[in-house]
């Protein structure tokens, strides 16, 4: 006679474990299927690593020596071979980077700071063939670099369209962490479009970022979409450690695209230019500029002659639209100035005292380095009318090295003034005050009369010689 349970309310123990039993193996089940959702790496990167290349550089270190003849001494001659200069031995300094192959004649693209200054170049395959590299070409805005090696029929890797990336996209880096050949690591794409500033100040990479797991030795690979096509190459970690924390960043491949287009054809990369300053719009700035939120890029320094110049921008306007563009924060306009072919017209959406307006300008191509952002207050001094400002004309020197048409220079500032509260210092020349050209101490004393109360304006100034914009305001 068989046993039987009964639970309390009546259902029978064997009942109940059959119950159980269907539960776990729905939730082993539905565990399968989420399972089977996630992405699956293996072919990917076993049809992609014959195209991902290791590159070792050589560059020949030659130490100075460290004997030198003494000036306007006479040396006995049994003593002058001591100080006579003597070859030093040569060192050789290597490192290391990843890189690809985007043609199957030989053509591989890095970043330029793997092969920066480097003597020599290899580049080693999957399967263990190694080639001298030849530098066509390199670009330090966008930090690539174009090589060939002399071989046919190589594996190659294709690009993906432009802009066909998306934030939380899965992606696949392949490269040489550390000098570990042809690791692959994954993650998501955490943002799009990040701008980050060269140690000249120059943004015109608009950066994918991504938790992949990117160290040295990873600068230069290429980062992959599930169809293992490239859509960026690592360029660049955020770390305090020196390794990787879950934020890097890669160049995007419609910047890539267009870099590896003119290397080739030219050696070099021609990029939009405008010659213009720009500073970012905060919700003070905003609010005097009579816009609803902080938005643009605003004019801070126009230069003569330039592109801007001579279509009409003025300094204190703020751009909106570059094109096609839309511009949100100061970092997207060289974004859209630089990616735009020199020589084109485009129109150009402002804000200009308070109004929109619309100008077409004519991109010029890009010389030298921009001139960098404005300096970053210190704590002010010590008096003054309105402003709580002592200022004064601006002598004819200060104006030469400063390239100033006119303005007055701060002597004093008041401490708890609007001028200290606005961060002004003394030393500042103030170049314009609301939406007034300050030429003389005349025009300054005039315009600091009319100011209304409890109204941000904004006032613009030079320091050092660089232009900055903030807002001022009275209380009453």
């Amino acid at each position: 006679m068989g046993l039987k349970v009964f639970t309390p309310n009546g259902i029978s123990g064997r009942c109940l474990i059959g119950g159980l039993w269907l539960f776990l193996v729905m939730l082993l089940s539905q565990q399968a299927n989420a399972a089977r959702k996630l992405p699956e790496f293996t072919d990917l990167i076993e049809e992609a690593s014959p195209a991902v290349v290791k590159i070792n550089t050589i560059t020949r270190v030659r130490k100075p020596s460290q004997f030198q003849f003494p000036p306007n001494q006479d040396i006995p001659d049994i003593f002058r071979h001591l100080f006579e200069p003597r070859p030093s031995p040569e060192r050789r300094a290597h490192s290391m980077g990843s890189g690809f192959i985007i043609s199957r004649d030989g053509y591989v693209l890095t970043n330029n700071h793997v092969i920066d200054d480097a003597d020599k170049i290899y580049v080693r395959l999957l399967d263990r063939r190694e080639f001298e590299a030849e530098v066509i070409g390199v670009d330090e805005r966008s930090d690539l670099a174009l090589l060939k090696v002399d071989a046919d029929d190589l594996p190659v890797l294709k690009f993906a369209e432009p802009e066909a990336i998306k934030v939380g996209e899965w992606v696949v880096a392949i490269g040489s962490p550390f000098g570990l050949d042809f690791s692959a690591s994954a993650g998501i794409v955490s943002a799009i479009g990040r701008s980050i500033p060269t140690e000249r100040n120059e943004n015109y990479v608009p950066f994918i970022q991504t938790d992949v797991a990117i160290n040295p030795g990873n600068s230069g690979g290429p980062l992959f979409n599930l169809d293992g096509e490239v859509v960026g190459i690592n360029s660049q970690i955020y770390t305090r450690s020196g390794g990787s924390i879950g934020l890097s960043f890669a160049i995007p491949a419609s910047v890539a695209l267009e870099v590896v287009e003119q290397l080739k054809e030219k050696g070099r990369v021609d990029r939009g230019w405008l010659g213009v300053v720009i500073q970012e719009v905060d919700r003070d700035l905003a609010d005097s500029f009579g816009l609803n939120k902080p938005r643009g890029a605003l004019v801070a320094q126009v230069e003569p002659d330039g592109p801007a110049d001579t279509s009409g921008i003025r300094v204190g306007d703020i751009i909106l639209e570059f094109g096609d563009s839309d511009i949100q924060s100061s970092g997207d306009l060289p974004h859209a100035v630089g990616g735009t072919t020199p020589g084109k017209t485009v129109p150009v959406k402002v804000l200009r005292e308070g109004k929109p307006k619309t100008v077409q300008v004519t991109v010029g191509t890009l010389g030298g380095a921009e001139p960098g952002a404005a300096a970053t207050p210190q704590e002010p001094a010590a008096v003054g009318g309105r402003l709580g400002l002592v200022v004064d004309d601006v002598d004819a020197r200060l104006k030469k090295a400063w390239h100033l048409s006119g303005g007055v220079v701060v002597k004093q500032v008041r401490r708890g003034g609007p001028g200290a509260q606005a961060g002004l210092q003394p030393g500042d020349v103030i170049a314009q005050l609301g939406f007034t050209e300050i030429d003389s101490l005349e025009t300054f004393e005039g315009v600091e009369a009319e100011l209304p109360n409890d109204s941000l304006l904004p006032i613009r100034f030079f320091r050092r010689g660089r232009p900055a914009f903030r807002t001022i305001i009275i209380k009453e």
